[in-house]
Parts: structure tokens; sequence; C-alpha cells
């Protein structure tokens, strides 16, 4: 048997009152049960740690010891309900989102950061699947995937659908027209993103439903890399319409008879679903 948290917060508030009455009223309880724990608490150690008479009880050397462990003690108690409070509340914290594509969150960080100044946040840009890599190893706290994931182990919320478009730099021989065909990528060099890019893997299989050749000019890793080939004319690159936003080297082109979309999927690990801070960002995200 260890001493129970019972036995030492009766023993801390007799101590503090001076009395096992004014005590029991403090604790809410029957001055009976009081010096039950306290006595139980002697009992078991072979101590006294309160001299009793009639009119107070006084501590003895080894209760006066112990008063100053029981101090610390409630003092940490006290540290710690503070502290989870304030993680509760959402007044202090971190989160940490690993995003194939910061654009399509960063509205809803605004709108996070303002509603709670306290938290710390994070974004991590990284492909589809290494960014799923951070979400597993708990390096993340949510996940931005480029793709739906069919994963029991994943709370999924759907964000936004997108067509594919195709872009060139701004004196391209396309850089003229409205819009293209699939047939008009067709052995065209093409700036590709690295393996395990979903915007790679979604041309791959557009191409080669409509029977056409993919050829490559340059690979490149990451979005912003492969921007900056196209706008050097290293050849015509393919994005998600929501991704270009503005630079004034380059060109947007829709691709008229493309059927895929790129989804954009929010996920954390079901098991921490019910976290207080993945609660609030997905509520906010659910706002709209």
């Amino acid at each position: 048997m260890q001493i129970s948290h019972s036995q030492l917060r009766a023993f801390h508030a007799v101590a503090e009152a001076g009395s096992f009455t004014r005590a029991a009223e403090r604790l809410c309880l029957s001055q009976p049960a009081v010096s039950d724990q306290v006595r139980k608490l002697e009992e078991y150690y072979g101590v006294m740690v309160f001299h009793r008479d009639k009119r107070a009880v006084r501590l003895t050397e080894v209760g006066e010891r112990l008063l100053g462990l029981t101090r610390r003690l409630f003092d940490i108690s006290i540290d710690a309900h503070e502290l989870l409070m304030d993680y509760r509340d959402l007044t202090t914290g971190s989160l940490v989102l690993a995003v194939d594509a910061p654009v399509h969150v960063l509205p809803y960080v605004a709108r996070f950061c303002a509603r709670y100044p306290g938290i710390d946040v994070r974004i991590e840009s990284a492909n589809t699947d290494v960014v799923l890599q951070r979400l597993f190893s708990h390096s993340a706290d949510l996940a931005l995937l480029g793709r739906s994931i069919d994963d029991e182990r994943l709370h999924s919320v759907p964000l936004r659908r997108d067509p594919m478009i195709a872009f060139v730099a701004k004196d391209h021989p396309w850089a003229r027209r409205k819009s293209i065909r699939l047939a008009d990528l067709d052995g065209t060099p093409l700036v590709l993103r690295e393996q395990g890019s979903v915007t790679r893997q979604t041309l791959e299989e557009e191409m080669a439903a409509a029977g056409f050749t993919i050829r490559k000019a340059i690979e490149v890793e990451g979005r912003e890399g492969a921007m900056e080939a196209v706008a050097f004319g290293i050849g015509v690159g393919v994005i998600s319409a929501a991704e270009l936003g503005f630079d004034s080297r380059l060109r947007a082109l829709p691709i008229i008879d493309c059927r895929s979309h790129f989804t954009e999927t929010l996920a954390c690990l079901r098991a921490q679903s019910s976290r207080r801070i993945l609660m609030a960002f997905l509520q906010l995200v659910s706002e709209g």
C-alpha cells in the first residue's frame, strides 16, 4: 500500500486550517471522514503528524516536513490544472499542418490564428505521399492531401475540387491561345513534378487513357520549382486551377477535354479527432 491522494489532501487541509473541523468544511466532507484519512496515514507509517488537544492541532516535526512536500505537490496540481485549462480553451498549444499546397488552407489558417492567437501554427509543404507519412508518424496534426484516401485510420473532410489546367511562359507559342486539348500535350516537352506527386499521377493517367504519350522535358521537385522551369521556357506545365495564382511570366490554359479534377482532402488521425485543437480547426473549415 502507498500513501493515497485522499490521505495527503486530508492532512494538508488540516495542517493549513489548523483544525479538523475547518478542514472538513473546506473539503466538503464530514469531520470523522477527514480524521479517518489522517489516522490511516499515521497508522500505516507508524508516525504522528499532529499533536492533538481539545482546542487545536499542532504539527509534529514529521508533520512540518510533510507539509512542505504537500505544499509543493498541490502547487504542482494547480499548475497542471491551469496548463490543461489553457489547452482546453486554446489559449496555448501548437498545430502543425502538412500540406501539398498551402494556398488551399491559408484562408482557414488566417481565420484560425485570428480566433486563437495563442496557438503556434506551422505549415510544412510536401507532396501527398510525404504529407501522409508525416501524419502517420505523428509529426503533423493535420494533413492536406491532393487525393481522396480510403483508410479507416483517418478522419477526412473534403475541402475542394478543381480542374487540371496547363500553363506556359508568356512568350510561348501557345501564350495567346484561350485553351488547349489533351492532343496538344501529346509529344510536347513537359515539365513534370517528382514521382509521388498527385499532379504528375493525374496527368499520366489522363494521357494514358486518351492514348497519348508524355514527353518529359525535365523533372522538378515541388510546385514552385515547376513554375520556375515553365517560366524559363523549359516546357509546358500542368497544375490545379486553384494553385497557379498570379504570375505575370505565366499564362494559364484550360484543357477543354480533360476529365480529371484535383480533390483536396483535409485529414487527421481518427484516434486524435477528438482533440480540442483539431476539432476547432475542422469546425472552422465547416463554417466555410
